[in-house]
C-alpha cells in the first residue's frame, strides 16, 4: 500500500481536480495556492521589476499561468529549468448559440473539443463550467467583467438509444456528435409550466439579430448563469463553457491505490509541477530560474494565443533575460536550460497489452516515464533523458521509459512545439495512467507524489547536472 505521504498527496490532486472543470479554473486554483505560497503576480501589460530570490507569476487569457522562482545567484544568461504542462482536457464547449429544440426536450447546442473517448460521455449526470463576461455599471464606469462560474449540480445529460432500437450497438458505435449528441436540459412543457413568461419568448427580432446575447441561449440556461454570478440576463455578453461531469474524483481500488478522476491528463502535471516549484530547496544558492508553463489549448494543437505554440514563452524568457550588459543573454539563457515536458503516459492496460511495445510497459505506480519517439513526436534525446535519469536517482524515484509499437500512432506533446520554437533542450516525460481522454480516467496513487518529487529534485539539482554533461 501507498506511504501516508503518498497518500496525502493524492488526496490534495483530487481536491485540485475536483476544483478545476476548465483550464480558467486551473489557473484560478494555481493562483490562490502559488499566492498563499508567496508569490507575486505580474501582468504582460506592466514593466517587470523582478530580483534574485523572487517568487512571480503571470496569465495570459485566464487559462494560462507561468510561474517562476529567481536563484540568488542567477545572472542574465543563466539558464532556465523548466516544467510545462496544459490545463485543458478533452470536453464538449457550449456553441455561441446554444438554444434548440428537439421533439419537445430543451437541448444545449455543443462543439466537441480535441481528441475525446466521446461514448464515456453518455449516461452521465452533467453540468457546465467556464467563464462568463458581464457587464457592469454604465457610461464612463461601465466594466466588462470576466467571472468563472461553476454549476454544481447536474443539470443536463446525454442519453443513450436503448439497445432494442440499435441492435449493433455492442459490435459498431460511432454517433453523429452533431445530431445524436446533443445534451438534453429540460422538458419544454416544463419550463413553460415554471417560467410561462419567458419560455415560448421568440429568440429572433424580425431583422434576424438578438436584442440580448442571453436570447441565444434558452431561458432556464441562462437563469442557472445569472443564479450563480448573482446577475441580470441583460448583462450577459459572452461565455465559454464546458460541459462537466458532476461525479468528483476519489481514491479506490480494493486496496485504495488507484484515483478514478477527469482530466488526470493533464491536471496531474499542472499539480504536480505547481507543488515542486513550491517546496523546491536551495532557491538562494541557485544560479537557474526554476519555472512551471501551464498552457491551455495543447489537445487541439496548440495554436492560439495562449497556447504552448504562441510566443508567450519566448517574451517571457526575453524579459527575464534581459540586459543591457550583455545583448545575447537570451541566446546564452536557452542554450543552458532544459525543458522538462510533462504529460501523462499510457500504462500498459491489462486488457489489451498486445497494443504495446512488448519491451516497454508501464504500470501504474511504477515512476514516471521519459517517452521516446524516433519521428520526433516527441523530444527527448539521450542527453535530455539522462539528465532526467540523475534528477530521479538524486530523489529517490524509478524512472521508466516508453515508445509505441513501429505499427502504431504515437500522439504529441508541447515538448516538439517549444524545442522547435525556442532551440531548447527537452525531454518528455508523465505518469502512467489508463483511460486517457476518457470522461473518467484512472492513476496510480503512489505516482502522484512520485511526479512531484521528479520535478522538485530537477528544480534543485539541473544547474548542477547539467555543470557536469561533457560532449566530446
Amino acid at each position: 500500500m501507498a506511504s501516508g505521504e503518498a497518500v496525502a498527496a493524492a488526496k490534495r490532486l483530487v481536491s485540485f481536480v475536483n476544483a478545476c472543470p476548465s483550464p480558467f479554473h486551473v489557473v484560478s486554483q494555481c493562483k490562490q495556492t502559488l499566492k498563499a505560497a508567496g508569490f507575486v503576480e505580474i501582468n504582460e501589460k506592466d514593466k517587470w521589476a523582478v530580483s534574485p530570490n523572487g517568487k512571480y507569476f503571470v496569465t495570459r487569457n485566464q487559462s494560462t499561468i507561468v510561474a517562476f522562482t529567481i536563484g540568488g545567484n542567477y545572472k542574465p544568461g543563466n539558464g532556465f529549468s523548466i516544467v510545462g504542462s496544459h490545463t485543458d482536457s478533452p470536453c464538449p464547449r457550449l456553441k455561441p448559440i446554444t438554444r434548440k429544440t428537439k421533439e419537445g426536450y430543451l437541448c444545449v447546442g455543443v462543439e466537441y473539443y480535441g481528441g475525446g473517448i466521446w461514448s464515456t460521455w453518455f449516461d452521465r449526470d452533467l453540468t457546465v463550467a467556464g467563464r462568463v463576461v458581464v457587464k457592469e455599471g454604465k457610461g464612463d464606469a461601465m466594466k466588462l467583467r470576466s467571472r468563472l462560474v461553476h454549476i454544481e449540480r447536474p443539470i443536463m445529460r446525454i442519453p443513450h438509444m436503448a439497445i432494442h432500437l440499435q441492435r449493433q450497438m455492442n459490435e459498431k458505435f460511432n454517433p453523429n456528435r452533431e445530431t445524436e449528441m446533443v445534451p438534453v436540459l429540460a422538458m419544454g412543457i416544463t419550463e413553460q409550466l415554471n417560467s410561462p413568461a419567458t419560455a415560448n419568448s421568440d429568440a429572433k427580432p424580425k431583422d434576424g439579430q438578438y436584442a440580448q446575447q442571453a436570447q441565444k441561449h434558452h431561458p432556464l440556461l441562462v437563469k442557472l448563469l445569472c443564479d450563480q454570478l448573482d446577475c441580470t440576463p441583460e448583462s450577459l455578453l459572452d461565455f465559454e463553457l464546458y460541459v462537466c461531469d458532476t461525479q468528483p474524483g476519489v481514491i479506490g481500488g480494493a486496496l485504495e491505490e488507484f484515483i478514478f478522476c477527469p482530466r488526470l491528463d493533464n491536471q496531474v502535471n499542472c499539480f504536480t509541477s505547481m507543488e515542486a516549484l513550491i517546496n523546491a530547496s536551495g532557491l538562494d544558492n541557485d544560479t537557474h530560474i526554476r519555472m512551471i508553463t501551464l498552457y491551455d489549448n495543447e489537445e487541439v494543437g496548440s495554436s492560439s494565443a495562449q497556447g504552448a505554440g504562441s510566443n508567450l514563452t519566448e517574451l517571457i524568457l526575453r524579459r527575464l533575460s534581459s540586459s543591457s550588459e550583455n545583448p545575447l543573454a537570451f541566446e546564452q539563457a536557452v542554450a543552458h536550460s532544459l525543458l522538462v515536458s510533462a504529460d501523462q503516459v499510457h500504462a500498459c492496460h491489462p486488457n489489451y497489452s498486445d497494443k504495446h511495445e512488448a519491451d516497454l510497459r508501464p504500470s501504474l505506480n511504477d515512476g514516471p516515464i521519459i517517452k521516446f519517439n524516433g519521428n520526433q513526436r516527441y523530444a527527448t534525446t539521450a542527453i535530455s533523458a539522462s539528465v532526467l535519469r540523475e534528477a530521479g536517482r538524486r530523489a529517490g524515484v524509478p524512472v521508466g521509459d516508453i515508445a509505441v509499437r513501429n505499427d502504431s500512432t504515437c500522439g504529441s506533446t508541447i515538448g516538439p512545439i517549444l524545442a522547435t520554437a525556442l532551440g531548447i533542450r527537452t525531454v518528455d516525460t508523465g505518469t502512467p495512467q489508463l483511460s486517457m481522454h476518457s470522461i473518467r480516467e484512472m492513476c496510480g496513487v503512489r505516482g502522484i507524489q512520485q511526479a512531484t518529487q521528479l520535478y522538485q529534485s530537477f528544480f534543485e539539482h539541473f544547474a548542477a547536472i547539467d555543470a557536469s554533461i561533457v560532449e566530446d
